[in-house]
């Protein structure tokens, strides 16, 4: 007989996960004091099991665009699984995967007709190298330094940083980088015609919120148009009207072959992606009945992910997520640079909507500047991690640094937050660099801490 599982923060429990799941990760968090049990998770609180409330500046890395189980999602897949229908056959016509396919291609527009569905980000970038391929004929990729695409072998291909590739073998050959942003360099690269695709995100989120000019972006897409390399844009963080509209294409005036979906397309509670395409692309693969099934996947259009995606849409356009990100996004800018334009190590606040990049910088002054050289030499990330522990443990706010650039603290929550959540935050923030700038218990306390996490990894 099955036991129930409890909720409750056990060693047991976590002794569990560190022998059979990733010890590293377990001790890397408890390190942190960011080993907590959740007990409840509604919109952007988490509440722990020893009574904190917690809020989520981080939404699961843009999934929870509709914050945390909200319930009319819940709600639908509930009574999916209730009606008993066809989740998992794989021998029939999908009508929900039809609907939801429809719906998206309409809000999309422009060349975006067809549609895939998968359960992830990393495996919809897979799709589009295979379809990339076999619509034009060409082997080579090209990618921006900086990128993030996923971490299966062909996504990871697609990404420069070592941290991510080391260690993994030979990835996929012909795979090329430009600068990101940069015309000149990619003009080099696409004139040469040995490139499937350029594949780019229309904002590089954990290079940096890096966000291009408009003409970058037109520029890079005429480019392709003329060399015959598809445009491609992985919209796995942007969209789902993370941005303001509903994908990030829309805002910079974009009409891109194919548009990588995931993430927020089901509201967080069902794995599920999307690759969105013209009928040119989709018809290089699907182009005979002997090619009908040439490339699927398991669970490829099953019924809770599809559902779970028609519902989320309707909730997101109901509470109109893409006004609200693209008024309070600009807001929530324009109230931090008030409180942090004073501190000598915050360098920039930049960002689109719901998606919001504080950048910082190495101190000037000789007191500071020996404390953070302190924190460089034991790991280039750990200033930035010891500001997420801090905003964590001192002020209940979860929120992280970008993955490929360590001193930019990504604020990236619920399209659904409200106002005095964010004003909790922007004090929250300030309250931490004014500590930060103090030149005390920032610096020294953690230093200690940071040395145990390094010789425990």
């Amino acid at each position: 007989m099955a036991h129930a599982l409890t909720v409750e923060h056990s060693p047991e429990q976590t002794g569990l996960y560190e022998k059979y799941v990733n010890r590293q990760w377990a001790r890397m968090l408890d390190i942190l004091g960011m080993n907590v049990s959740y007990i409840r998770c509604t919109g952007s609180e988490l509440h722990t099991s020893d009574g904190r409330r917690i809020i989520d500046f981080n939404s699961g890395y843009c999934v929870h665009n509709a914050g945390h189980n909200h319930p009319a999602i819940k709600a639908a897949i509930k009574e999916e699984l209730d009606r008993d229908g066809p989740a998992m056959l794989q021998s029939h016509v999908s009508q929900l995967a039809s609907v939801l396919a429809a719906r998206l291609c309409e809000r999309a527009g422009g060349r975006l007709s067809k549609v895939f569905f998968a359960s992830s980000g990393s495996e919809a970038v897979e799709t589009v190298i295979k379809f990339a391929r076999a619509h034009t004929g060409r082997t080579g990729l090209l990618s921006a330094h900086g990128g993030f695409h996923g971490l299966t072998c062909g996504a990871l291909s697609l990404m420069s940083e070592n941290f991510w590739r080391d260690g993994f073998g030979p990835l996929l050959a012909e795979v090329d980088y430009v600068h990101f942003a940069d015309l000149e360099n990619l003009h080099a690269k696409l004139r040469t015609k040995r490139y499937a695709a350029l594949i780019l995100e229309p904002i590089q989120v954990e290079g940096g919120m890096r966000i291009p000019s408009a003409e970058y972006l037109q520029e890079a897409q005429e480019l392709c148009r003329r060399y015959g390399s598809l445009f491609v844009l992985d919209e796995v963080q942007t969209g789902m009207y993370r941005t303001g509209p509903f994908l990030a294409a829309h805002h910079f005036g974009l009409e891109p072959d194919m548009v990588v979906l995931a993430k927020a397309l089901s509201g967080g509670l069902v794995p599920v992606a999307a690759v969105l395409m013209s009928d040119a692309v989709n018809g290089s693969v699907y182009d005979s009945l002997k090619r009908a099934i040439v490339h699927t996947s398991t669970y490829s259009e099953n019924g809770l992910a599809m559902r779970a995606g028609l519902a989320s849409l309707e909730v997101l356009e109901a509470e109109r997520a893409g006004e609200r990100a693209a008024q309070m996004g600009e807001w929530l800018r324009q109230h931090l640079a008030e409180r942090l334009s004073k501190y000598e190590m915050v360098r920039e606040i930049r960002g689109v909507g719901m998606l919001t990049g504080v950048e910082f910088r190495p101190p000037a002054k000789l007191r500071l500047r020996i404390l953070f050289e302190a924190f460089a030499r034991i790991h280039p990330a750990m200033f930035g991690q010891v500001l997420v522990m801090r905003l964590f443990r001192d002020k209940c706010m979860l929120t992280q640094i970008c993955g490929n650039n360590f001193m930019v603290l990504k604020v990236a929550p619920a399209l659904t937050i409200k106002e005095e959540q964010l004003n909790r935050f922007v004090d929250a923030l300030s309250d931490v660099v004014e500590l930060m700038h103090s030149g005390g218990s920032f610096w020294y306390e953690p230093l200690g801490i940071v040395r145990r996490l390094l010789g425990s990894i």
